[in-house]
This record gives structure tokens, C-alpha cells and sequence, in this order.
């Protein structure tokens, strides 16, 4: 500072820069920046000017401090006076753009539900739980032999090609169906043996009632004096409880290499009760599941004595019950996620 410059006059010209720099903030963020700037001890218009006091003449110096402190305090309120206006403004516009209309209708809010082949499998142990049946789940990567050979179904036997297998070794495979999990159960030697083994199974199989994934359940029962008539009570007692009161089933003479005698089970129409349907193809009656009489050799293989103990075991297409149940025509519907499908189950 010039030594021959009136302190008040260079005070009143620090002041009128500061005012007209304080006159052109619109917000909140611009106050501190600016106060930063006129206010920093180093560089700042009015912070530094404390810095200055040497340059001052001696009889000059206490009237320039006690200026510059005015000029300070003056300058600190003015912020502090800017940075709450510009908040309250600030706040204000944030409460209006955050207005809710009370008075408009509300979005309507879609509920979840669980996926038609969780709520068929959920119901199908809640039914097998109620009679005593044990849960296992077995792997999705099996041995052939579990898969295959102990259910008396050997490397060269023509059964194998019904199953379209996904190997992933000589070994190992993904397991074409859950009856795997009845020896793995059966090796145990723990008997009576009341089990049902629910899981996702895989066959090289695409159309439009097949996938090459999807879910089944295999059920078996290892006890002395077990027959036919028990596995036709056990399976009637399920088609009621999923197709309703008065469903029964009849038995088909089948084949399965791992039960005999074997049977197709079907389940009389729920739609038409009989009378023949579009579902039913005008028969009356509809094939769910194939089941049967434990073959012996299965039963030997496992180190149980036949002469003491008979078995019966069934199994049962999850996504084919789902499809039945809710209606679907194509099982590509179960995979794909639309909600517009599975928003039309409800349970």
C-alpha cells in the first residue's frame, strides 16, 4: 500500500469491491468460494491484508488494524447473512420439487408370488411330509452307475436310449432322473424306508412338453408286505390333495427296468370330471406319472432280502403337474419369466 493512501479511503475501496463481488452469488456454493477467496489469509482481498501492516506508517498503523478488523467482522456476517439466505431458498425449491400430490391416484403395486414349479413342489412334500416321508436330495452330477447300472439298467441295455444323456465322463453325468437318490437311500441299510427325493433333471430333449431341464420327484417305500394296492392308495391320496376331492387314479401296465410289475398312472380329468375334454383329448383320463413295484435286483443290489422286504417307488414330472394344475400348454412358459403368465397363478 501506497504510503500517502488514506487508510479509510483504502478501507471503503475493499469494502465497495467486496460488495460488488458479494452482489453477483446466486447460491450457497458461490458464498463459500467467494469467502474463501476474499477471506484466505494468503492470497485473500481482505485476509491478507493484516500482511500489509509494515507498509503502513507508525502513527497510521493502530487506526489500520482496527479498520481491517471491522472490515472483517462487516465481511463475516455478510456471508454468514448471503450463505443462510441462500439455503433457505435452496431448501424451499428442494421441498417443492419433492411434493407429493396426495390427491393423485396411486401406482398400483404388483405382489410377487413363488414360481408355479416351487408352489407344485412345496405342495408335494407338504402331502408326502403328512404321510411320514423322509426328504433327501441327491446331486445333479451323478455316477452312470447310481443313474443307470444299479437300477438294473446295464451299459448295453436299450433303455439307455430312451434318456438322451448329458455325460460328463465316462463317470459322471447330469443325472437323467431322481430315482438315483433311491439307492444312494437303499445303501444306507436303514430300514423301513419312506423317502421322496425332489431336483432338476436333464435330458437332451427340446419341444413343446419337453426341456432339457426340469424338475421331478421320486418316491419310494422299502417295508415288509408292501404291494400294488399300497402304491394306488399312497397316489390317490395325492391327486386329491392336488387336483381336488373325488380325482382318482387307474393303473397301466408299463415298463421300467427298475420296477415290476410297472405301471403308467393316470388321474381321472379334474376339468370335466370325466366326461372328456380338450385337456383330457375326450378320454377322460390324464397320464401323470410312471411308478411301480421295486424290481428285486434293485432291491438286492442295495443288500436288502427280498424275502423279508418289497418296495414300491414312482416318478413324477414336477413341471407336467404345474402345466396340468395352472394350465399352460407349453412348458417353454415355466422358463421364460413372463410375468404376465406367472401373474395369473395364484394360490
Amino acid at each position: 500500500m501506497a504510503d500517502n493512501m488514506d487508510v479509510k479511503e483504502r478501507i471503503l475501496e475493499v469494502r465497495k469491491q467486496v460488495e460488488d463481488d458479494l452482489a453477483l452469488l446466486r447460491d450457497s456454493k458461490s458464498v463459500y468460494e467467494a469467502k474463501k477467496k476474499i477471506m484466505d489469509g494468503k492470497t485473500g482481498v481482505i485476509g491478507s491484508m493484516m500482511r500489509e501492516m509494515g507498509k503502513i506508517a507508525k502513527e497510521q498503523r493502530a487506526e489500520f488494524g482496527r479498520s481491517v478488523n471491522e472490515l472483517r467482522d462487516w465481511a463475516e456476517k455478510r456471508f454468514a447473512e448471503l450463505n443462510e439466505e441462500f439455503r433457505k431458498k435452496e431448501l424451499e425449491a428442494r421441498y417443492e420439487s419433492e411434493k407429493i400430490d396426495v390427491t393423485l391416484p396411486p401406482k398400483k403395486i404388483r405382489a410377487g408370488s413363488l414360481h408355479p414349479v416351487t408352489l407344485v413342489t412345496n405342495e408335494l412334500i407338504d402331502i408326502f411330509s403328512s404321510m411320514g416321508f423322509e426328504i433327501y436330495e441327491g446331486t445333479e452330477i451323478e455316477k452312470d452307475y447310481y443313474n443307470f447300472t444299479a437300477l438294473n439298467i446295464p451299459a448295453d441295455h436299450p433303455a439307455r436310449d430312451m434318456q438322451d444323456t448329458f455325460y460328463l465322463s465316462p463317470e459322471f453325468l447330469l443325472r437323467t432322473q431322481t430315482s438315483a437318490g433311491q439307492i444312494h437311500v437303499m445303501e444306507r441299510g436303514k430300514l423301513p424306508i419312506k423317502v421322496i427325493s425332489p431336483g432338476k433333471v436333464f435330458r437332451s430333449d427340446d419341444d413343446a412338453t419337453h426341456s432339457p431341464m426340469f424338475s421331478q420327484m421320486e418316491g419310494l417305500v422299502v417295508d415288509k408286505g408292501i404291494t400294488l394296492g399300497d402304491l394306488q392308495g399312497m397316489l390317490n391320496r395325492l391327486v386329491e390333495n392336488v387336483f381336488g376331492p373325488g380325482t382318482t387314479t387307474r393303473l397301466r401296465p408299463s415298463y421300467f427296468p427298475f420296477t415290476e410289475p410297472s405301471v403308467e398312472v393316470d388321474v381321472s380329468c379334474f376339468a370335466c370330471h370325466g366326461k372328456g375334454c380338450r385337456l383330457c383329448k375326450g378320454t377322460g383320463w390324464i397320464e401323470v406319472l410312471g411308478a411301480g413295484v421295486v424290481n428285486n435286483k434293485v432291491l438286492e443290489g442295495c443288500g436288502i432280502d427280498t424275502e423279508l422286504y418289497s418296495g414300491i417307488a414312482f416318478g413324477v414330472g414336477i413341471d407336467r403337474l404345474a402345466m396340468l394344475k395352472y394350465g399352460y400348454n407349453n412348458i417353454k412358459l415355466l422358463f421364460e419369466s413372463d410375468l404376465r403368465v406367472l401373474g395369473q397363478v395364484k394360490e
